[in-house]
């Protein structure tokens, strides 16, 4: 019996381990205003990066803020690469504002301020490796 439970607390240590767990937070500076609501997404593939949030691995969001710069951090991820896409939603509708050419008339961001070049940035350019807790700023765009 003791015998079972100390394999049992082994087995319980190793897979701890390999399965560790880390914090990503994330820090938005350069906010143009400190109205709206501000949207963060992660995402394991470029599938959907950065703009449709229906892809990503995690969402969160800020419904009030305080000042130009704001952090979110998500908990409970497992290691390996990711990207972080933000939004300052300015009129808290949750849907990005465009002009007629389809830039952006609200506020975004990427990890790695990575800037897409006639589009969105690529997940390529924005992707991280994330194997312990860490700690990313996005700079905002504002066209």
């Amino acid at each position: 019996m003791q015998m079972k439970l100390g394999m049992m607390a082994v087995a319980l240590c190793w897979s701890t381990g390999l399965f560790a767990q880390y914090t990503l937070t994330v820090d938005a500076k350069a906010l143009r205003i400190t109205q709206g609501c501000f949207y963060f997404t992660l995402f394991k593939t470029e599938k959907g990066f950065p703009d449709k949030p229906e892809n990503a691995f995690k969402k969160g969001r800020l419904e009030t803020l305080k000042s130009t710069s704001v952090s979110y951090a998500f908990t409970g991820l497992p290691a390996g690469t990711y990207a972080v896409s933000v939004f300052h939603d300015e009129n808290c509708d949750g849907e990005m504002q465009k002009n007629a050419l389809g830039i952006p008339l609200e506020g975004t961001g990427a990890s790695n301020d990575a800037r897409g070049r006639f589009g969105p940035p690529k997940f390529a350019d924005a992707k991280f490796t994330l194997d312990a807790d860490k700690k990313i700023t996005v700079t905002m765009w504002y066209f």
